[in-house]
């Protein structure tokens, strides 16, 4: 009897299992299932925080950045879903949400060594953000670099001038 392990494997997960990339594929199993889990369970905590506020009658600003963090944790999950590979970007501009709320929840009564450490820690982030993205895009210019070299060193070069 052959072993149908593999063929289960990629109908439930794709043809992505880690075999041509080095990685074991229980942990590209593994990583598939904790990133659905956490999107399940954002979405659950969307759910009880929307029904907390339906209940209240009432909005703060700070309920909307946390609705937005639960957004970007489910835009990052499906990221992944998409690209197989999750955009540092993302968990920085997540972080940078959850700092702006917690300096807005604070509001007047808060210290004002906290408030300008929280201040400075999104400039940092900004930065790094910022930095990730020009990273991102150097990468995307050498890839592109790249295959116009292996065109053109096998003479498929497709490209009309």
């Amino acid at each position: 009897m052959e072993n149908r392990t593999p063929k289960i494997l990629k109908a439930l997960f794709g043809d992505d299992l880690g075999f041509n990339n080095g990685l074991h594929w229980t942990t590209i199993i593994s990583e598939k299932v904790l990133l659905a889990i956490i999107g399940a369970l954002t979405m659950v905590a969307a759910v009880i925080d929307l029904k907390a506020v339906w209940i209240s009658q009432s909005v703060s600003l700070s309920d909307l950045f946390l609705f937005f963090i639960y957004a970007e944790i489910v835009g990052m999950v499906g990221a992944f879903y998409a690209s197989r590979r999750i955009p540092v970007t993302l968990p920085i501009i997540i972080a940078i949400t959850a700092l702006c709320r917690t300096i807005i929840g604070q509001g007047k009564e808060a210290e004002p060594l906290l408030l300008i450490s929280a201040a400075g820690a999104v400039l940092i982030l900004a930065g790094s953000a910022y930095l990730m993205s020009l990273k991102d895009k150097l990468s995307l210019e050498k890839a592109e670099l790249r295959e116009t070299a292996r065109r053109q060193l096998h003479g498929t070069n497709t490209d009309k001038k």
